[in-house]
Protein backbone atom coordinates (compact mmCIF):
# COMPACT_ATOMS: atom_id res chain seq x y z
CA UNK A 1 0.00 0.00 0.00
CA UNK A 2 2.78 2.08 0.40
CA UNK A 3 1.36 4.62 3.54
CA UNK A 4 2.86 5.07 6.55
CA UNK A 5 1.53 4.03 10.14
CA UNK A 6 1.42 5.10 13.01
CA UNK A 7 0.55 2.92 15.97
CA UNK A 8 -0.39 5.45 19.19
CA UNK A 9 0.01 2.76 22.13
CA UNK A 10 2.04 -0.79 21.20
CA UNK A 11 -0.32 -2.13 24.26
CA UNK A 12 -1.54 -5.96 24.04
CA UNK A 13 -4.31 -4.66 20.41
CA UNK A 14 -1.39 -2.36 19.18
CA UNK A 15 1.31 -4.25 19.45
CA UNK A 16 -0.69 -7.57 17.95
CA UNK A 17 -1.94 -5.61 15.10
CA UNK A 18 0.88 -3.61 14.26
CA UNK A 19 3.39 -6.43 14.57
CA UNK A 20 1.68 -8.24 12.10
CA UNK A 21 1.54 -5.43 9.39
CA UNK A 22 5.93 -4.91 9.96
CA UNK A 23 6.17 -8.43 9.45
CA UNK A 24 4.31 -8.52 6.16
CA UNK A 25 6.60 -5.39 5.12
CA UNK A 26 4.35 -2.44 5.69
CA UNK A 27 5.91 0.64 7.40
CA UNK A 28 4.84 1.09 10.66
CA UNK A 29 6.39 3.18 13.65
CA UNK A 30 5.23 2.46 17.47
CA UNK A 31 4.52 5.17 20.17
CA UNK A 32 4.62 4.48 23.42
CA UNK A 33 4.58 5.51 27.01
CA UNK A 34 6.33 2.49 28.28
CA UNK A 35 10.16 2.94 28.52
CA UNK A 36 11.06 -0.27 28.80
CA UNK A 37 8.73 -1.72 26.32
CA UNK A 38 10.21 0.93 23.91
CA UNK A 39 14.01 -0.35 24.40
CA UNK A 40 12.73 -4.10 24.13
CA UNK A 41 10.62 -3.23 20.97
CA UNK A 42 13.80 -1.24 19.27
CA UNK A 43 16.32 -3.47 20.47
CA UNK A 44 15.33 -6.81 20.27
CA UNK A 45 11.86 -6.50 18.29
CA UNK A 46 8.61 -7.56 19.24
CA UNK A 47 7.55 -10.94 20.21
CA UNK A 48 3.78 -12.37 19.17
CA UNK A 49 3.06 -16.23 20.57
CA UNK A 50 -0.84 -17.82 20.55
CA UNK A 51 -2.44 -21.26 20.88
CA UNK A 52 -0.15 -22.58 18.12
CA UNK A 53 3.69 -22.70 17.45
CA UNK A 54 2.95 -21.69 14.16
CA UNK A 55 1.70 -17.81 15.69
CA UNK A 56 4.99 -17.04 17.20
CA UNK A 57 7.37 -14.81 15.41
CA UNK A 58 9.77 -11.68 16.55
CA UNK A 59 9.90 -9.22 14.06
CA UNK A 60 11.80 -5.74 13.90
CA UNK A 61 10.18 -2.84 14.40
CA UNK A 62 10.44 1.29 14.84
CA UNK A 63 9.70 2.44 17.89
CA UNK A 64 9.53 5.75 19.64
CA UNK A 65 8.74 6.62 23.29
CA UNK A 66 6.07 9.55 24.11
CA UNK A 67 9.06 11.81 24.54
CA UNK A 68 10.65 10.95 20.91
CA UNK A 69 7.69 11.32 19.02
CA UNK A 70 8.72 15.09 17.53
CA UNK A 71 10.98 12.42 15.72
CA UNK A 72 7.73 11.34 13.20
CA UNK A 73 8.76 14.94 11.37
CA UNK A 74 11.61 13.94 10.18
CA UNK A 75 10.29 11.31 7.45
CA UNK A 76 7.05 11.72 5.17
CA UNK A 77 3.84 12.38 7.02
CA UNK A 78 1.62 9.64 8.69
CA UNK A 79 -1.17 8.62 6.63
CA UNK A 80 -3.06 6.42 8.85
CA UNK A 81 -2.81 6.28 12.52
CA UNK A 82 -4.22 3.59 14.89
CA UNK A 83 -4.98 4.65 18.48
CA UNK A 84 -5.30 1.98 20.56
CA UNK A 85 -4.53 4.21 23.71
CA UNK A 86 -6.91 3.47 26.97
CA UNK A 87 -9.95 5.32 26.80
CA UNK A 88 -9.11 8.01 28.79
CA UNK A 89 -5.97 8.63 26.93
CA UNK A 90 -7.87 8.94 23.81
CA UNK A 91 -8.22 12.66 23.68
CA UNK A 92 -4.48 13.69 24.16
CA UNK A 93 -2.84 10.48 21.91
CA UNK A 94 -5.10 11.97 19.33
CA UNK A 95 -4.05 15.10 19.38
CA UNK A 96 0.03 14.41 19.75
CA UNK A 97 -0.02 12.21 16.32
CA UNK A 98 -3.22 14.72 14.28
CA UNK A 99 -0.41 17.03 13.87
CA UNK A 100 1.71 14.79 11.73
CA UNK A 101 -0.54 13.78 9.62
CA UNK A 102 -0.86 13.82 6.10
CA UNK A 103 -3.58 15.93 4.19
CA UNK A 104 -5.28 13.01 3.47
CA UNK A 105 -4.49 10.90 6.94
CA UNK A 106 -6.77 9.65 9.26
CA UNK A 107 -7.23 8.34 12.79
CA UNK A 108 -8.38 4.97 13.16
CA UNK A 109 -9.41 3.59 16.98
CA UNK A 110 -8.47 0.59 17.49
CA UNK A 111 -9.88 0.49 21.41
CA UNK A 112 -12.26 -1.00 23.24
CA UNK A 113 -14.95 1.83 24.28
CA UNK A 114 -17.07 4.42 22.31
CA UNK A 115 -14.26 6.86 21.57
CA UNK A 116 -14.37 7.89 17.70
CA UNK A 117 -16.63 11.15 19.37
CA UNK A 118 -13.39 11.97 21.63
CA UNK A 119 -11.22 11.51 18.30
CA UNK A 120 -14.06 13.68 15.89
CA UNK A 121 -13.48 16.38 18.08
CA UNK A 122 -10.24 17.00 16.93
CA UNK A 123 -9.61 15.74 13.53
CA UNK A 124 -12.86 15.97 12.67
CA UNK A 125 -15.56 13.20 11.49
CA UNK A 126 -13.95 12.95 8.05
CA UNK A 127 -11.14 11.88 9.57
CA UNK A 128 -12.47 9.61 12.14
CA UNK A 129 -12.94 5.38 11.12
CA UNK A 130 -13.37 3.01 13.54
CA UNK A 131 -11.88 -0.69 14.32
CA UNK A 132 -13.42 -3.18 16.52
CA UNK A 133 -11.29 -6.21 17.45
CA UNK A 134 -13.45 -8.92 18.72
CA UNK A 135 -12.92 -12.29 20.91
CA UNK A 136 -8.80 -11.13 20.31
CA UNK A 137 -7.98 -12.03 24.15
CA UNK A 138 -4.32 -10.68 23.62
CA UNK A 139 -2.55 -9.53 26.48
CA UNK A 140 1.49 -7.51 26.98
CA UNK A 141 3.40 -10.71 29.57
CA UNK A 142 6.39 -8.24 29.69
CA UNK A 143 8.23 -5.48 27.44
CA UNK A 144 8.26 -6.60 23.42
CA UNK A 145 6.24 -10.17 24.20
CA UNK A 146 2.21 -10.37 23.64
CA UNK A 147 0.70 -13.66 23.91
CA UNK A 148 -2.58 -14.40 22.69
CA UNK A 149 -4.63 -16.90 25.04
CA UNK A 150 -7.35 -17.82 22.01
CA UNK A 151 -7.08 -19.38 18.74
CA UNK A 152 -7.33 -17.62 15.79
CA UNK A 153 -10.96 -16.57 14.46
CA UNK A 154 -10.46 -17.61 10.80
CA UNK A 155 -13.47 -18.39 8.85
CA UNK A 156 -15.31 -19.53 12.15
CA UNK A 157 -15.08 -15.88 13.64
CA UNK A 158 -14.66 -12.57 12.27
CA UNK A 159 -11.90 -10.62 14.42
CA UNK A 160 -11.27 -6.81 12.85
CA UNK A 161 -14.58 -5.19 11.82
CA UNK A 162 -13.56 -1.70 10.48
CA UNK A 163 -16.41 1.02 9.71
CA UNK A 164 -16.68 4.60 8.72
CA UNK A 165 -18.46 6.59 10.92
CA UNK A 166 -21.51 7.11 8.34
CA UNK A 167 -21.66 3.77 7.39
CA UNK A 168 -20.64 3.96 3.98
CA UNK A 169 -18.19 1.33 2.36
CA UNK A 170 -14.83 3.50 1.27
CA UNK A 171 -11.46 2.57 -0.71
CA UNK A 172 -9.96 3.96 3.12
CA UNK A 173 -11.93 1.69 4.99
CA UNK A 174 -10.99 -1.41 2.99
CA UNK A 175 -7.14 -0.32 3.34
CA UNK A 176 -7.46 -0.28 7.02
CA UNK A 177 -9.21 -3.90 6.63
CA UNK A 178 -6.33 -4.74 5.08
CA UNK A 179 -4.22 -4.23 7.43
CA UNK A 180 -5.99 -5.50 10.58
CA UNK A 181 -6.20 -9.10 8.00
CA UNK A 182 -2.77 -9.51 8.56
CA UNK A 183 -3.19 -10.82 12.19
CA UNK A 184 -6.30 -12.29 11.76
CA UNK A 185 -9.66 -12.32 9.69
CA UNK A 186 -11.64 -9.01 9.37
CA UNK A 187 -14.08 -7.47 7.37
CA UNK A 188 -15.84 -4.10 6.22
CA UNK A 189 -18.94 -3.16 8.33
CA UNK A 190 -21.48 -0.67 7.88
CA UNK A 191 -22.54 -0.77 11.28
CA UNK A 192 -20.28 0.02 12.83
CA UNK A 193 -22.21 1.97 15.72
CA UNK A 194 -23.81 -1.72 15.99
CA UNK A 195 -20.63 -3.60 16.38
CA UNK A 196 -19.45 -1.27 18.72
CA UNK A 197 -22.43 -1.67 21.01
CA UNK A 198 -22.37 -4.69 20.93
CA UNK A 199 -18.27 -5.34 21.83
CA UNK A 200 -19.09 -3.40 23.98
CA UNK A 201 -21.66 -5.37 25.64
CA UNK A 202 -19.79 -8.49 25.41
CA UNK A 203 -16.73 -6.53 27.37
CA UNK A 204 -19.24 -5.07 30.53
CA UNK A 205 -20.24 -9.01 31.02
CA UNK A 206 -16.47 -9.71 31.31
CA UNK A 207 -13.83 -6.82 32.29
CA UNK A 208 -15.28 -5.29 35.30
CA UNK A 209 -15.91 -8.05 36.81
CA UNK A 210 -12.40 -9.75 36.34
CA UNK A 211 -11.31 -6.32 37.74
CA UNK A 212 -13.57 -6.69 40.95
CA UNK A 213 -13.04 -10.22 41.91
CA UNK A 214 -9.24 -11.15 40.46
CA UNK A 215 -10.82 -14.15 38.57
CA UNK A 216 -9.49 -15.18 34.84
CA UNK A 217 -12.42 -15.52 32.39
CA UNK A 218 -12.85 -19.08 32.26
CA UNK A 219 -12.99 -18.78 36.41
CA UNK A 220 -15.84 -16.27 36.53
CA UNK A 221 -17.49 -18.75 33.99
CA UNK A 222 -16.95 -21.42 36.37
CA UNK A 223 -18.54 -19.67 39.13
CA UNK A 224 -22.94 -19.52 38.52
CA UNK A 225 -23.31 -16.45 40.81
CA UNK A 226 -21.11 -14.21 38.63
CA UNK A 227 -21.26 -16.16 35.27
CA UNK A 228 -25.25 -15.27 35.67
CA UNK A 229 -24.56 -11.49 37.27
CA UNK A 230 -22.36 -11.55 33.66
CA UNK A 231 -25.39 -12.20 32.20
CA UNK A 232 -27.15 -9.35 33.90
CA UNK A 233 -24.80 -7.28 32.83
CA UNK A 234 -25.24 -8.33 29.32
CA UNK A 235 -28.90 -7.54 29.11
CA UNK A 236 -29.03 -4.13 30.58
CA UNK A 237 -26.58 -3.06 28.34
CA UNK A 238 -28.42 -4.84 25.05
CA UNK A 239 -31.81 -3.12 26.25
CA UNK A 240 -29.53 0.27 26.69
CA UNK A 241 -28.39 -0.12 22.97
CA UNK A 242 -31.56 -1.03 21.87
CA UNK A 243 -33.19 2.31 22.90
CA UNK A 244 -30.58 3.76 21.41
CA UNK A 245 -31.36 2.21 18.07
CA UNK A 246 -28.53 0.37 17.72
CA UNK A 247 -28.30 -2.20 15.44
CA UNK A 248 -26.87 -4.99 17.73
CA UNK A 249 -24.63 -7.83 16.16
CA UNK A 250 -23.91 -11.31 17.69
CA UNK A 251 -22.54 -10.91 21.32
CA UNK A 252 -20.40 -13.76 22.67
CA UNK A 253 -21.68 -15.68 19.84
CA UNK A 254 -25.31 -15.39 20.78
CA UNK A 255 -27.95 -13.37 19.29
CA UNK A 256 -28.67 -9.99 21.72
CA UNK A 257 -31.98 -10.94 22.68
CA UNK A 258 -31.23 -14.51 23.74
CA UNK A 259 -28.56 -12.63 26.23
CA UNK A 260 -31.23 -10.02 27.13
CA UNK A 261 -34.05 -12.60 27.92
CA UNK A 262 -31.92 -14.47 30.13
CA UNK A 263 -30.60 -11.58 32.22
CA UNK A 264 -34.00 -10.84 32.66
CA UNK A 265 -35.34 -14.40 34.08
CA UNK A 266 -36.32 -16.33 30.84
CA UNK A 267 -34.95 -19.58 32.04
CA UNK A 268 -34.86 -21.47 28.46
CA UNK A 269 -32.81 -18.42 27.44
CA UNK A 270 -30.74 -18.64 30.56
CA UNK A 271 -29.78 -22.55 29.58
CA UNK A 272 -28.67 -21.36 25.72
CA UNK A 273 -26.10 -18.59 27.67
CA UNK A 274 -24.78 -20.62 29.70
CA UNK A 275 -24.14 -23.77 27.73
CA UNK A 276 -22.35 -21.61 25.00
CA UNK A 277 -20.20 -19.70 27.92
CA UNK A 278 -18.71 -23.24 28.64
CA UNK A 279 -18.11 -24.09 25.04
CA UNK A 280 -16.37 -20.63 24.93
CA UNK A 281 -14.04 -21.22 28.08
CA UNK A 282 -13.09 -24.42 26.50
CA UNK A 283 -11.24 -22.18 24.05
CA UNK A 284 -9.35 -19.78 26.15
CA UNK A 285 -6.04 -20.11 27.94
CA UNK A 286 -7.20 -21.17 31.39
CA UNK A 287 -5.46 -18.14 33.62
CA UNK A 288 -6.36 -15.86 30.73
CA UNK A 289 -7.67 -12.10 32.23
CA UNK A 290 -9.79 -9.84 30.33
CA UNK A 291 -8.14 -6.33 30.02
CA UNK A 292 -9.70 -4.80 33.10
CA UNK A 293 -8.48 -7.63 35.27
CA UNK A 294 -4.90 -7.26 33.75
CA UNK A 295 -4.93 -3.24 34.53
CA UNK A 296 -5.84 -4.18 38.12
CA UNK A 297 -3.10 -6.82 38.55
CA UNK A 298 -0.71 -3.83 37.47
CA UNK A 299 -1.99 -1.37 38.89
CA UNK A 300 -3.27 0.54 36.51
CA UNK A 301 -6.26 2.88 35.91
CA UNK A 302 -9.07 1.31 34.76
CA UNK A 303 -11.86 1.67 31.82
CA UNK A 304 -14.68 1.03 33.84
CA UNK A 305 -16.56 4.69 33.35
CA UNK A 306 -16.27 3.90 29.80
CA UNK A 307 -17.78 0.87 29.60
CA UNK A 308 -20.05 0.06 32.73
CA UNK A 309 -20.39 3.63 33.72
CA UNK A 310 -20.89 4.69 30.21
CA UNK A 311 -23.81 2.19 30.28
CA UNK A 312 -25.01 3.69 32.93
CA UNK A 313 -24.84 7.00 31.99
CA UNK A 314 -26.53 5.75 28.56
CA UNK A 315 -29.21 3.96 30.72
CA UNK A 316 -30.62 7.06 32.32
CA UNK A 317 -30.48 9.25 29.13
CA UNK A 318 -33.19 6.80 27.79
CA UNK A 319 -34.94 5.74 30.75
CA UNK A 320 -33.47 2.22 30.98
CA UNK A 321 -32.45 0.75 34.90
CA UNK A 322 -28.82 -0.18 35.59
CA UNK A 323 -28.68 -1.47 38.94
CA UNK A 324 -25.90 -4.53 37.79
CA UNK A 325 -23.97 -1.97 35.97
CA UNK A 326 -24.38 0.47 38.45
CA UNK A 327 -23.26 -1.25 41.45
CA UNK A 328 -20.51 -3.22 39.37
CA UNK A 329 -19.28 0.49 38.69
CA UNK A 330 -19.23 1.70 42.10
CA UNK A 331 -17.57 -1.74 43.16
CA UNK A 332 -14.61 -1.18 41.07
CA UNK A 333 -14.07 2.15 41.70
CA UNK A 334 -13.59 1.01 45.09
CA UNK A 335 -11.66 -1.78 44.94
CA UNK A 336 -9.17 0.77 41.81
CA UNK A 337 -9.43 3.61 45.48
CA UNK A 338 -7.38 0.48 47.21
CA UNK A 339 -10.75 0.67 49.82
CA UNK A 340 -11.65 -2.81 48.65
CA UNK A 341 -9.03 -5.77 47.45
CA UNK A 342 -10.05 -7.78 44.51
CA UNK A 343 -12.54 -10.65 45.74
CA UNK A 344 -15.26 -13.02 44.07
CA UNK A 345 -17.27 -12.34 47.38
CA UNK A 346 -17.89 -8.35 45.97
CA UNK A 347 -19.94 -10.24 43.27
CA UNK A 348 -21.08 -13.49 45.05
CA UNK A 349 -22.43 -11.47 48.05
CA UNK A 350 -24.18 -8.84 46.42
CA UNK A 351 -27.78 -7.89 46.66
CA UNK A 352 -29.18 -5.49 44.62
CA UNK A 353 -32.53 -3.69 45.39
Amino acid sequence: MGKRIAIMGAGAVGAYAGAHMAQAGEDVTFIDPWPEHVVHMRTKGLHITGTTPEEEFTVSVKALHLTEAQQISKGAPVDIAFVCMKSYDTAWATMLISQYLAPGGFVVSLQNCMNEEQIAGIVGWGKTLGCIASSISVELYEPGHVHRGVKKGGQAHTVFRVGEVHGRVTDRASDVCKLVAYGDSAMVTNNLWGERWSKLVANSMANGLSASTGLSGNDMTANDTIRHFATKLGSEAIRVGQALGYALEEILHLPPETIARAGEGDAAALKIVDDQRFAESKKRSGNQRPSMGQDMVKGRRTEIEFLNGFVCRKGQEVGIPTRANRALTDIVKRVERGELKPDPKHITELRLN
